[in-house]
């Protein structure tokens, strides 16, 4: 956004789109009024794990009584591995000591109690990055098995802003932008959120 921005001269200096950023700027603009002015955005901050995955399970159980109309779009994991605050050091570490060493624990998956319990009855999307293309798709596979959840998006480091693969127990579909698309500013999750819509609208008509 702050790439977008121009500074006028004053006095007193102000702020100006840049004429070029308009053409995707002024649809996400108006998207955005329209949603918060609808109260149908509600942000939520947090600053650490244990908030957030508290903040996601509060969320689950108050959106589960809606059932298969609720979506979970799970587009980025906070991280694989952290430092328990029981074991963060309560003073600054002193590079006098010497060599620093750090252990650090697995992060609690929290795709399984979201499927199991928080909201089981929900349509639920996670992501499966990796940079080694031909683990990508067996990769995906095994957290669909193992989490029992509806949909992976799989892709591959270098090429995740262009092109994903949605991976479901039954199929593998490819999304990719051309270059055209590319050259006018078009993302990749316009094409995800698309596809994906019409994947949770055949996973509601087949509770109903």
């Amino acid at each position: 956004l702050l790439d977008a921005l121009r500074l006028t001269p004053g006095p007193p200096p102000g702020v100006a789109a840049d004429p070029a950023a308009l053409p995707a700027l002024l649809p996400a603009l108006r998207d955005y009024r329209r949603a918060t002015e609808a109260g149908a955005l509600l942000a939520i901050e947090f600053t650490g794990l244990a908030e957030y995955l508290a903040l996601l399970r509060a969320a689950a159980r108050a959106l589960a009584p809606f059932g298969s109309s609720v979506m979970f779009y799970l587009a980025a994991a906070v991280s694989d591995f952290y430092i328990p605050a029981s074991e963060m050091p309560e003073h600054k570490i002193q590079s006098s000591e010497g060599p620093l060493q750090i252990t650090m624990k697995m992060v609690p998956k929290m795709l399984s109690p979201l499927v199991k319990e928080w909201a089981p009855e929900a349509f639920v999307i996670s992501f499966k990055l990796e940079t080694d293309p031909l683990i990508l798709i067996d990769k995906s596979r095994q957290a669909l098995e193992k989490y029992r959840h509806q949909v992976v998006v799989a892709n591959i480091l270098e090429s995740r802003r262009t092109s994903v693969i949605i991976v479901t127990k039954d199929s593998q579909t490819p999304l990719s932008l051309s270059d055209e698309e590319i050259a006018q500013g078009m993302e990749i999750e316009e094409k995800i959120v698309s596809y994906l819509q019409g994947q949770h609208a055949a996973f509601i008509e087949k509770k109903v």
